[in-house]
């Protein structure tokens, strides 16, 4: 038997895995959370920026292993290089679904964000993409935090393969979440620069998934309609309101994503995966309060 509260992630190079998840979205309907379809546009539009954003991190990080001494956080670096590396390409393969359910605006919208990522890229220091690369993987750790607290409200009844993808995803956010602090505190220890690189990474991201979002609902025909906005509003302030007191903590000068608890929940999906279980990509929506499909939950308590 599993028992999250025994369990661990691991620390340094053991805490990571890359996953081969066997993920197959299948457009089943529009919107692949007709519960809350303005959380299913939020999530979209971050989606779309998952095949820039992250082969730009990856990119900064590749930049920055030479000059790290460290052997062991070396070996982090590659692996979270390998996870990110799935990430970006599952989730490319999940935003063509939306160009392919017709989705006029994604190509746009992908290419503002190619345009955004090469810039940084290109006229940016190493300094900056590194603080940017930190600020928003510990953002990331607020929102996967986020999500899996409040999994049952936000993903409940919704298309399994999606809400898989997404608490995978986040599952492994949470797995790394140590890595880019340390290769920036490593080359660089600037508080000034770490709360730079937050601040612009969250803002950045933040605008350009609000101008997704906005661009999906009109295509749906929802951005004009009282209801709608209502229900966006609604779901905003619930997920901010959430994120807020995580983000707040990483403004704190001591702070490091090491003090922050894995989520019970998060590790015992890791474990169950480590079993060998091929069905994590199939979450029962209709229960998340277990960490595996109705099949697989014996042995893990969450």
């Amino acid at each position: 038997m599993i028992n999250a509260s025994n369990a661990a992630l691991g620390t340094g190079e053991e805490r990571m895995t890359v996953r081969n998840m066997p993920f197959e979205f299948l457009p089943r309907s529009q919107s692949w959370n007709t519960d809350k379809p303005e959380f299913a546009h939020i999530v979209n539009s971050a989606s779309l920026a998952m095949p820039y954003l992250e082969p730009y991190l990856i990119k900064s990080m590749r930049k920055a292993r030479p000059l790290i001494k460290d052997a062991a956080l070396e070996a982090e670096l590659d692996k979270y290089i390998k996870q990110e590396a799935t990430h970006y390409r599952r989730h490319k393969e999940f935003n063509d679904t939306l160009s392919d359910k017709g989705y006029t605006t994604v190509a746009f919208l992908e290419q503002r964000l190619a345009d955004d990522y090469a810039k940084l890229e290109s006229k940016r220091s190493l300094k900056f993409n590194l603080a940017y690369a930190e600020g928003f993987e510990s953002m990331a750790l607020a929102i996967g935090e986020m999500l899996i607290e409040d999994r049952e409200y936000l993903f409940g009844h919704s298309d399994s393969a999606v809400a898989s993808l997404i608490l995978w995803h986040f599952v492994e956010e949470i797995e790394h979440k140590n890595v880019a602090f340390d290769v920036f505190d490593h080359l660089y220890g600037s508080y000034f620069w770490r709360i730079v690189g937050l601040v612009y990474a969250t803002s950045h991201i933040f605008w350009r998934t609000g101008q997704g979002y906005r661009a999906l609902l009109k295509e749906d025909g929802l951005w004009k309609s009282t209801s709608s906005r209502w229900r966006l509003l609604k779901v905003l302030g619930r997920v901010l309101g959430n994120i807020a007191p995580k983000w707040l903590r990483i403004l704190r000068p001591g702070y490091h994503p090491q003090s922050v608890k894995d989520p019970d929940w998060g590790i015992a999906w890791a474990a169950v995966f480590d079993t060998g279980t091929e069905n994590m990509a199939q979450l029962d929506t209709r229960r998340l309060s277990e960490a595996v499909p109705a099949g697989e939950a014996q042995g893990v308590n969450s």
